[in-house]
């Protein structure tokens, strides 16, 4: 199985708390910009705050429906995207639109992932890029993920 991409950012946290946790974070951030704030880079020819929230509502809704179709459907083969590609398809979502949908979301998803047994989250399941994967591999790709995001709002921040 190839190393997550994202194991540097989630460490050695648990994911399901990581997951519980960080939106949270990422919702007092957002919250204390003001609206010229969300148009604001972390730096020269980055997402946005507004970009950062609809990448992460995005991915929100795409990465656990992997998980679902794994634990459903034998021989499960997930299809990738492009992410630069999905954001070109919604480039004027509005951030607090992706906020709620980000944050409602995580609710839906960690209540699911919290309740999958040892033997669903060992569900493997073949990525064309990564090869095969488990549900815990993709747990913690989804927990990861956002930290690695979340220095990123912390810099916008502070230059509000």
């Amino acid at each position: 199985m190839v190393r997550n991409p994202y194991e540097d950012d989630l460490g050695d946290r648990d994911p399901l708390d990581a997951m519980g946790r960080t939106p949270e974070r990422i919702r007092a951030i957002v919250s204390r910009l003001p609206p010229a704030g969300l148009e604001r880079s972390y730096a020269p020819g980055k997402w946005t705050v507004r970009q950062l929230l609809v990448h992460l509502a995005q991915t929100e809704l795409a990465l656990p429906v992997r998980a679902r179709m794994a634990l459903t459907q034998k021989n499960y083969v997930a299809q990738p995207f492009d992410q630069n590609d999905w954001m070109a398809a919604e480039p004027r979502v509005d951030a607090q639109a992706a906020l709620g949908a980000y944050l409602a979301l995580r609710q839906m998803n960690l209540q699911f992932f919290s309740a999958l047994s040892p033997a669903d989250r060992a569900t493997a399941f073949h990525h064309p890029e990564y090869g095969e994967i488990s549900v815990e591999w993709l747990i913690r790709q989804i927990a990861g993920h956002e930290l690695h995001h979340l220095p990123q709002f912390e810099a916008v921040a502070s230059l509000a």
